[in-house]
This record gives structure tokens, sequence and C-alpha cells, in this order.
């Protein structure tokens, strides 16, 4: 009887600590050390973003951090939904990257009073309360639609008839890529943006808004895509109406994944803005700080180039994306 109950006392405190060692994620990391973060990607739209959602994962899995990870499959409601999930886990910490950059206010104060710091990857928000966020970490899309619009100035010949393939409404690159690009151009008066819309970052997308500005317009001269993905889908629409991308109609995009750059290097793009996707070391390491207490920059700029079809020759071979 005396050893039934010794086994029975022993089963009972077994069961409690498990139960408790279950609990909330921040119980888990104060516990064992291991940060439990939730991450809600955009989707996987684009060569751009599978190479970002894998830096992602293999950078928590190298730092040892529990990654719990969805796809909003380019759906706001989807990313609100899975970061309410994560604050009823309540895990260490969210970071997530905005479909879009406005509706994020209430979420994100449900996250802050869950006492949860949120870290801003790859785009934006647009909010007057920055208390609900640590940190973005990201590009300067301004600065890439910059350097988009300055190779044009440099490079364009008399009248410039400039067709633009937009990012998702709304979205934060979509926005900055076609502000600053503007902003370049603005001085020219020799080029003119004569069609803009949305190919919704994806190749079909491009490919379709391509083809029908070709129905439109006769006389496009340079195609501005704000991503690989579009242009590469504006490559196939000018091609398949009988023209040479590249040389009857420029090309500039922005990201300058692997099969951009290797249009970019065969001469069907022209020019390539980099957008470094591979942000997961720097994002891990402030997790670790913010969760830690630390305090850490408002704003951590990612270091990025540009190439012309030379540089992409020389870059493929070593290119991680």
């Amino acid at each position: 009887m005396k050893r039934f109950t010794t086994v029975a006392a022993a089963l009972v405190l077994t069961t409690v600590t498990a139960c408790g060692s279950g609990g909330s994620g921040g119980s888990d990391e104060a516990d064992d050390g291991t940060i439990t973060m939730g991450f809600a990607q955009v989707g996987a739209e684009s060569g751009w973003r599978t190479a970002n959602t894998q830096s992602i994962q293999q950078a928590a899995e190298d730092a040892g951090i529990e990654l719990q990870f969805s796809d909003a499959q380019q759906k706001q409601e989807n990313q609100i939904r899975a970061i309410r999930s994560y604050i009823q886990q309540d895990v260490d910490v969210i970071a997530f990257s905005p479909v879009v950059e406005t509706g994020w206010d209430a979420v994100l104060l449900e996250a802050q009073r869950a006492d949860i710091p949120v870290i801003l990857t790859d785009r934006a928000i647009d909010s007057d309360d920055t208390s609900l966020y640590e940190t973005f970490l990201g590009s300067d899309f301004v600065e890439e639609g910059r350097k988009a619009g300055q190779w044009l100035v440099e490079n364009a010949e008399g009248e410039t008839n400039v067709v633009e393939l937009q990012g998702t409404t709304g979205a934060a690159p979509a926005i900055d890529r076609k502000e600053g690009f503007e902003e370049v151009i603005a001085d020219s008066p020799d080029i003119e943006i004569i069609a803009t819309q949305t190919g919704d970052f994806t190749r079909s997308g491009g490919k379709e808004v391509m083809e029908a500005f070709l129905r439109s317009h006769d006389d496009i001269d340079v195609v501005y895509a704000h991503n690989d993905d579009m242009g590469l889908g504006a490559i196939e629409a000018i091609r398949a109406a009988g023209m040479e991308p590249g040389e009857d109609i420029q090309i500039i995009t922005v990201d300058a994944v692997e099969a951009g750059m290797e249009a970019l290097a065969a001469g069907e793009i022209n020019f390539i803005v980099e957008c470094n996707p591979l942000l997961g070391d720097q994002l891990m390491e402030l997790a670790e700080q913010v969760v830690a207490g630390e305090e850490v920059p408002e704003r951590v700029v990612v270091e990025e180039t540009t190439f012309t079809q030379e540089e992409a020759e020389a870059a493929l071979p070593d290119r991680q994306y």
C-alpha cells in the first residue's frame, strides 16, 4: 500500500509538472531559455518570398528558436487570424511581413496588452502608434524606386513611354517603389508613365497585365516592374507579341532573385535593383534582443546594390537566391 501511494504521488507530480511546462510561450522561455516566435508570412507569391521564408526557417533552426509559421496567402484577414492565434498561444515574440500597410492597430494592440513584442519584417505599416512594434527590419523601398528611376534617366534616349507593373495594391513596396521612381523621373519631361496597373507581385499577373498593355499601347519603350516575377511575366507577353524583351522594350525590375538575374544576364531584362530576402539571421538576433528586454533600433535597413547585365553574369555563380 505504501509503495502504491508513493508511485501515485510521483505520477501526480509528473502530470502537474508536464502541464506547467506546456503553458505559455513566455513561461517556456523563462524555464529553459527557448524562445518561441510566431511568424505570419505574406504568402508564396514569388521567388523572392520563397527565399525569404527559407532564410527565416533556417535561421530559426540555427538559433534554436521554436518557429510557429503561417502562410497568409496574400490575405490580410489570414495574417490577423494567425497573429491572434499566436497571442492565444502566448508566444515570446511575433514577427510578420504585412500584406498591406493599414488596418493593423487593433490586433497589434492586443499583442501589446498581452505583453508580446512585435517585429515588422520586409514591409512597414502605416500607423500613428509606433509603440505597437519594437522595430522594422527591411529594405528602403523608396530608395529602390529611386535607383530604378535614376538608371532610366541616365539611359533614356528622347521621348520614353513607360508602363508600370505595380505590386499588390496597398502593400508598402508597391507604394514606395512607385513613389521613389516617380520622384526621380519628375525632372525628366521626356519620360512619361503612360499606364500603371497591379500585377500582384506574381509572374502570371505580370504577364496578364503586360498583355493588356500591349493591346492598348503600340508605343511602349520601357517596363518598370516592382519585382522580378512580374518582369518575367512581362517577358513572356512581349515575346508572344513577336518582340524582343530587352531590345524592343527595355525592362527594369526589383529583387534580383536567381531567375531575374538569369534573364538580366541573357539581356532580356536591362537593369535590376536588389531587394535582399535573406533577413533570417538579423531577425533572430533582433528577436533575442527584444525578448531579453534590450533596446533595438526603430529601423534596421538591409544593405543592397544594383545589377547591370555584366554584373549579373559575374554575380550568378555565387548567388544564394
